[in-house]
């Protein structure tokens, strides 16, 4: 569903990616493997929810209808959002989360490191913003792919399942929509084949290390640009909207 505006939508599809995939990472809070991660993974939501924010005051202010950042983030229904596939994943196990947390990793880091010369100078101080905690997403989601392909059996085997079930999500997101392919034209987004090019040596390097076989399943799931969920999301957005729901009008 467009909002008739591609920079708009452009900067939803992004917000949107960050919101629910902290709210993924956040359901992870209090029952993390150990300590340690429990909050490093609760860390990476918390910048996940201050990068959308950004992204949704923005979107705020291109808004004809002057929705604001809590009506983007909690009011709208689900086929307003604009979040790839792979962000809504289920968390399944830890092997999951962090397969999940790097394949959207591999992607922003090179997104970032490119949009901070964006012609949008509002969007180039989010991308310089982000980038920053990126690059550390990015060394703990790859550290510990590496960790547990390299590991025991047991993490072996739970990693390289993660793998083979998330690899048909894992392209939609260097796939450009209308909306991303318009602000590549005006030089607000960078190049998406430059970054699939990028993203898919990083990928390769890290699952060579990790001892990991690269499925040869060629098909892909998409359609999450376009509104377009998985059997997941209605269940992710009534646990997410619930407070907004029963006592609308509270402020982020």
């Amino acid at each position: 569903m467009s909002n008739g505006n591609p920079l708009l939508d452009f900067i939803l599809i992004h917000a949107d990616n960050s919101l629910i995939l902290s709210q993924r990472l956040s359901e992870w809070c209090g029952h993390g493997p150990v300590l340690e991660q429990d909050m490093a993974m609760t860390n990476i939501a918390l910048d996940h929810i201050g990068r959308a924010r950004l992204l949704y005051q923005y979107a705020s202010e291109l808004d004809s209808a002057h929705r604001s950042e809590d009506v983007f983030a909690f009011m709208r229904d689900e086929m307003e959002y604009k979040n790839v596939l792979l962000a809504e994943y289920p968390n399944t196990d830890f092997a999951f989360t962090v397969m999940r947390q790097f394949l959207i990793d591999s992607f922003y880091i090179e997104f970032f490191e490119k949009m901070n010369r964006s012609a949008d100078t509002q969007l180039a101080h989010i991308a310089d913003k982000s980038l920053k905690e990126t690059q550390y997403h990015y060394k703990w989601s790859r550290d510990w792919v590496i960790r547990l392909g390299d590991g025991t059996e047991l993490s072996q085997q739970k990693i390289q399942t993660a793998l083979d079930r998330l690899w048909e999500f894992q392209a939609e997101i260097t796939e450009p929509s209308d909306a991303e392919r318009t602000m590549m034209h005006q030089n607000i987004a960078p190049d998406y084949d430059i970054i699939k090019s990028s993203r898919q040596q990083r990928n390769s390097s890290t699952f060579a290390e990790a001892r990991l076989n690269i499925p040869s399943n060629p098909w892909q799931q998409a359609g999450g640009k376009k509104g377009y969920h998985t059997e997941h999301f209605g269940f992710l957005l009534a646990e997410m909207q619930y407070m907004q729901r029963a006592y609308p009008g509270l402020e982020w």
